[in-house]
């Protein structure tokens, strides 16, 4: 089992997230964990800062959940995809414009997020969150 810490931002009376650590491009950022998210998403605008953004491609794919479902989306191999121990090889995730998302945390947390960490994770490692313990439990090695 692999074991990672978890974050938990109290949103002021508003609910509860929960960010993990997560290192894409050799840098280590902040995302949200989101069991309601079918795919894990990243921050287009953060991505073009690490890649040349002919790398996108435009998907045929219309995002959804995000209070639109007009906007373009973009997928990206990311070489490795690290949560805590968690190393996933020739990672596919989607890229979307989440700069709302990032002005909405900047209103309570200083750090920008580089997106969410959604069911295509949590999933496929067998994601198991301990609130008690404020950890994020992955119980499938692949």
């Amino acid at each position: 089992m692999i074991n990672i810490p978890l974050e938990i931002l109290n949103l002021h009376d508003d609910g509860f997230h929960l960010l993990v650590e997560v290192v894409v491009f050799n840098k280590t950022f902040k995302a949200v964990v989101d069991t309601g998210a079918s795919r894990t998403v990243l921050d287009k605008t953060t991505v073009e800062e690490y890649i040349d953004k002919e790398t996108l491609l435009l998907s045929d794919k219309l995002s959804t959940g995000l209070g639109t479902n007009t906007m373009a989306s973009y997928t990206l191999t990311i070489p490795h995809f690290i949560i805590g121990d968690l190393s996933i090889p020739h990672f596919q995730t989607a890229v979307l414009d989440l700069s709302s998302i990032n002005e909405a945390y900047g209103q309570v947390y200083d750090e920008p997020i580089i997106g969410v960490v959604g069911g295509d994770i949590l999933m496929n490692y067998g994601a198991v969150i301990d609130y008690p313990k404020k950890a994020l439990n992955f119980n499938l090695c692949v």
